[in-house]
């Protein structure tokens, strides 16, 4: 495994992250434990999930699940880089949702954090990141609610998730003003098929010394040999990918990236996350396997080089938006 600092911290993690958030909907406990010793053991220090994960299994089941394989010891908490998140409503589906239970209020935040340790079987949380943007709290309220939990002991530093760039500014020119330490990470839906997050997010991340996380790195399996896999009839396909592959234009795109890898041996899925891998101001994309093999796929893309002519050619079939702002501006 490799590792590098995160953004402008001391902060050294592997450049891949753990996505857990199959863990409780899709993958049992049990084999959620056998995924996560694996990822450790192949040097992935680098956990991130959410309150709310758990779907169908329960909000904040994905975080139990974790909390119980820390307690299983042998230096498993003190080995990993922790990261989850708060904004999302944690009422359970069908009660009554109350104010107050989401969002970024200092009170908010207050009760997530207890209520995530508690079920993380922790005592701190490295990164606590912000999953959205809250128009309705500033971030002068945010930042203290943030730098009391920092004295307190419970949390490191402070992440964001989907904040559009100017978010990303104002965050931290905010935490600049009162001395606070400001956002350290960046997640954002980030991959071959989806680059808007070059225009504004990646570069404000770069200039304010955040590292960027993509997430859904395979487009929601788009580029993980979708069209092969549906033509050896191994899979169905569903979700975002389905939607997309419904586009003809987005079909013969996939089409002409199945074609070029395919010409050069090299696995799909594993160039998608390898190609992120060389791209400006990315430090660690999550991948949420389900399988051990899937796992393993993901972990051969750190060692994986992609030659020139290969990637010439991915910038041909999924070309980015170009530098802001002179793509939108002239």
């Amino acid at each position: 495994m490799r590792y590098t600092q995160l953004g402008r911290t001391g902060l050294k993690v592997s450049r891949l992250t753990l996505g857990t958030m199959n863990f409780g909907p899709l993958t049992n406990e049990p084999d959620s434990h056998t995924l996560m010793d694996a990822a450790l053991d192949a040097g992935v220090n680098y956990f991130d999930t959410a309150n709310v994960y758990g779907q169908s299994a329960g909000k904040g089941r994905t975080e139990e699940i974790i909390g119980t394989w820390f307690t299983q010891g042998g230096g498993r908490r003190e080995k990993v880089v922790l990261a989850t998140k708060v904004y999302g409503n944690m009422t359970a589906d069908g009660d009554t949702t109350w104010p107050n239970h989401d969002r970024l209020s200092a009170l908010s935040i207050r009760r997530a954090v207890d209520a995530s340790l508690k079920r993380l079987q922790t005592d701190y949380i490295d990164i606590y990141q912000f999953h959205h943007i809250d128009r309705q709290t500033p971030f002068e309220e945010i930042w203290q609610a943030i730098d009391v939990l920092v004295r307190q002991g419970k949390i490191l530093y402070a992440g964001s998730s989907n904040f559009p760039g100017y978010k990303i500014a104002q965050a931290n020119e905010t935490a600049r003003r009162l001395g606070s330490y400001g956002l350290v990470s960046e997640q954002c839906l980030y991959n071959l098929a989806a680059r808007d997050a070059e225009m504004e997010v990646i570069p404000a991340s770069q200039d304010y010394g955040l590292g960027v996380i993509p997430w859904s790195p395979l487009h929601g399996g788009l580029l993980g040999g979708v069209l092969k896999k549906e033509g050896e009839g191994s899979r169905r396909t569903g979700g975002r990918a389905a939607a997309e592959l419904a586009k003809p234009e987005v079909r013969a795109q996939v089409q002409a990236y199945e074609d070029l890898l395919d010409k050069h041996g090299l696995e799909p899925g594993e160039v998608a996350l390898a190609w992120l891998l060389t791209r400006p101001g990315v430090t660690a994309p999550i991948v949420g396997p389900r399988t051990a093999e899937q796992l393993d796929s993901a972990l051969r893309a750190v060692e994986l080089e992609l030659p020139p002519e290969v990637l010439d050619g991915l910038e041909e079939i999924f070309p980015g938006p170009g530098p802001s702002p002179e793509s939108f501006a002239w």
